[in-house]
This record gives C-alpha cells, structure tokens and sequence, in this order.
C-alpha cells in the first residue's frame, strides 16, 4: 500500500572537491596524497508534493576501491567521477516511489549493473568494467543524499525511519537467512537492530599509516610544520588515544610484525587498550596472517592480547578467493571490510570463516544497514571503518556508527591528513572533527535527516559540475 511519506528523487547536482594530505597515508601497497569528495545534493518529493533537499559526499579513493586498475590515476579518477554523475541523472529518471531504504535497494539491483555497463561501453575495446566496491563509492554520494533528504522531509532523525511506519516492506524482502540459521527476517524491520538514541561519544580509533612516524627518532625533516602532530607519540598524548589500528603492508613478513610489536610497545607506555591488524587485502595466504599472530602471541602476550581483531587481509574479490579463514578467527576476530559489498556478500564470508564486519557509510547508507542487520541477526560482530572521511562524509560515517552496536567505536582518521578540509563543518560539529580523550563527540548532530544542520555550515561551493532533472 503507498504511504503519503514515499518519496521519489525530483532533481540532482554534484560538485567535486579536491583535498590534499598534509602527509602521505599509506594503507597495504597504496599511499594516498590527494582524493576528490563528490558531494552530491538532491530534491525529494512525497505524494502530497512536498518538497526537500538532502545532502550526501564520500570521497572517490580509487586506491582503495580499486587498487589493480592497471591505468593511470587520472583515467581512472575520470571513469569515477563520470560514473557519479551518470548515477546522479539515472536517479532522476528512476521514478520509483518509497523509503529510501527500498529505493535505494531497488535502484542498486536493477540501475547500478546496467550504469555500469554502459560506462564502459563508453570506453576504448578491452576496457574493464569499473568493479563493484568502486560502483558503490559514486552510488553512495546519492543514496545517502536522499536518506538525508527523506529525514528532512519528515523533520525528524533519519534513522528514525527505518520501522513498520514508514517503510512499506520488511526485511525479508531484502535479506535472506543463511543456510541452517535459525534467523526470520519476516515482520522485522531495521529499527530492532539499530542503537536508538543513538551514542552521543565513540571510542576513535586512530589510523597508524605505514609512512606514519612513530616516534620523534623517526622524523625526516620533511614533516609539515602546521601545528598539528605528526609522530604517532605525539598523536597519542594530544589525544590521550586508546585504539590504534596499524595498517600492514602484507608482503613483508617481517616488516608487518616488527609494525606490531612497535606499535604494541608504543601503546603499552601510554596506556593505549586496544590495537587492530590491517592488511588491507595485501596477504599472500592464511599462513602468513597464522604465523605473525602465533609469533606476537609468543614473543609478546600482552601486546597480542592487545590486538582486538584482524581486518581484511585477502583480496577484497571474495568469489573468486573463497579461503578457508576459520583458522585465523580462532585466534582473534576476522573482520570483512573491502569484500563486505552487501549481506550476500557477508553471508559466504561467515560460511568461510570471518566473524565480522566492517560498515563503511560509502558502501551505501541502503546497503550499510541492511548489512547491519543481517550480520547481527547471525551473530557477528561489527565495526564502522572510516575512508579518511572529511566533512559531510565524516558526519554521516559517524552518524552511522553512532546507530550501530560495534565492537569498540569507530575508525577516524581524516583529521591526521587533511584536518584543515574541514574546518567549516568542524565550527559547527568541533567535536567529530577532534578527538578528546579518546573519544569522538556528537552531541552536536542535528535533530532532521543525517543531522549535518548544513544551513549553518558555512562553506562556499564551486559551480556545480552537474545538474539534473526538475523541480
């Protein structure tokens, strides 16, 4: 039955943003020094003909999304930011009516592939197609632009929405029980799933790049002088930090577990709790990650005791890799990150092995909390990891860390790297742009959609890149 509150996107622009690192971030083989945000605005309508904006941004890191590309970074930038702007004027053609969570799902199953397709069509013979993770960066700039926009509508919190009154579907129209769970998704919604109110403090987990000094022998002299740290110490101390996660470079043995123990010895003097391995999809085998665990737990108990879990170290194409993983989660948790595309997704990752997963807001916000739910209706952890979120794209990865129950806060990390990009957006949330004992603040989140209040975000855009459709 049609709702007086479905919506149906009218119109959409998109604006690129270039930001720079202040240093380089190295995460497994790539180092990152520059990324564009695709910020993205749209206009909803309901059945009654209201009308409202929302907001959306992620930032297009192709070196995390796609990594093997085999082209330059300019052609590759190039292909992602024309699929966003494909994206943007496909959904002002959808014209399907509903929640956000099931437009949004709609429009991923039958309006993504097809984008995609036609993308590279566009290109020159033997092209490959922009692979999935990739899609779905450019798809969430819209996606959680509209989820923004569906809360503002209805002057109330987005994640507020996901329940029998708004939605017009259940879970078991999206997701489907792994084989033998004892799991029903029928007459369950979101909202059961989600931590409402939501946390106003997270524990934040600081990102150890693996250019990053660690302590101030390890300078160059190259460093920025800008006023802010650059020693991994001296990150430590300022924010009297708790959770580090140490980025791996996974083809180095000796290196990653030399990382660790550094890292881990680092955080034992400064009363660091927790450390997290990441390998960013870079290990050769189960035996690699199998052996450095075992020799830290040897050598070093108490840093391995330290270490809450282990992220991601095989290559993110989780069909065509179906490793037999339960070996490793019987040492420490195993989170899925780059191959948790969607629940699908997770659901053969559990049957080899992983025991949780990693949300990310640029997967899309649709594809975010549906996984949420199905991984926590089977028992499995979760985390929210950050893509060096500036601005927007850092309010809304927050805010979805703060509506989900994880294992221990939320990765945040883009004010190591660019914390000047965001200074217009840190004036009205200081405290999710700053980490203060430990910890990152959202007391300041706004009371409608996303929370980003971006009236009082005083930021001047650049033309739009694009437009599309009416209003």
């Amino acid at each position: 039955m049609a709702r007086a509150s479905d919506i149906r996107v009218r119109a959409a622009e998109l604006y690129f943003l270039p930001v720079q690192t202040r240093m380089p971030y190295q995460f497994g083989r790539q180092v990152l020094t520059v990324v564009t945000c695709a910020r993205g605005r749209v206009w909803v309508e309901d059945r009654n003909g209201r009308v409202a904006e929302g907001w959306g941004e992620t930032p297009l890191n192709l070196l995390w999304a796609w990594p093997t590309a085999g082209s330059s970074y300019e052609t590759i930038e190039r292909r992602l930011k024309d699929l966003t702007m494909r994206l943007g004027r496909a959904w002002t053609e959808f014209g399907v009516w509903g929640h956000p969570m099931e437009i949004g799902y709609d429009f991923l199953q039958q309006v993504l592939p097809s984008q995609v397709r036609a993308e590279q069509e566009e290109q020159p013979s033997g092209t490959v197609a922009v692979p999935r993770l990739a899609a779905l960066i450019c798809a969430s700039v819209w996606d959680q632009a509209i989820h923004d926009a569906y809360g503002n509508l209805l002057q109330r919190p987005t994640y507020t929405t996901y329940n029998a009154t708004f939605l017009n579907r259940d879970l078991a129209a999206f997701l489907e029980p792994a084989e033998n769970a004892e799991v029903e998704f029928a007459g369950r919604y979101p909202e059961e799933f989600l931590v409402l109110p939501p946390k106003r403090r997270l524990w934040a987990w600081h990102s150890v790049g693996g250019l990053d000094p660690l302590t101030p022998a390890d300078r160059t002299g190259r460093e920025p002088q800008d006023g802010y740290p650059v020693v991994l110490t001296e990150w430590i101390e300022q924010d009297r930090l708790k959770c580090l996660k140490v980025k791996l470079r996974g083809n180095d043995a000796e290196w990653d577990y030399k990382r660790l123990v550094q890292v881990g010895q680092i955080g034992l003097e400064r009363d660091v709790n927790w450390l997290c391995a990441d390998f960013n999809c870079t290990a050769p085998s189960v035996d690699y990650v199998n052996q450095i665990l075992d020799q830290l737990r040897e050598e070093h108990p108490r840093i391995y005791g330290m270490l809450l879990y282990v992220e991601q170290p095989f290559p993110y194409e989780l069909e065509e890799h179906r490793l037999d993983v339960h070996s490793i989660s019987a040492r420490k948790p195993l989170f899925l990150d780059e191959s948790a595309h969607d629940w699908q997704m997770v659901r053969l990752g559990r049957r080899l092995g992983w025991t949780g997963v990693a949300l990310k807001s640029c997967k899309t916000l649709t594809n975010a909390v549906l996984t949420a739910c199905w991984a926590i209706a089977h028992g499995m952890t979760l985390m929210v990891q950050d893509l060096t979120n500036p601005m927007l794209a850092q309010i809304a990865h927050l805010g979805l860390a703060a509506h989900v129950p994880t294992l221990m806060g939320a990765e945040t990390n883009s004010m190591q790297f660019y914390p000047e990009a965001s200074r217009p957006e840190a004036e009205v949330h200081p405290g999710m742009f700053r980490r203060r004992n430990g910890q990152v603040d959202l007391s300041t989140l706004g009371l409608t959609g996303l929370g980003y209040r971006i009236s009082e975000i005083r930021r001047s855009l650049p033309t739009p890149i694009g437009t599309w459709g009416t209003l």
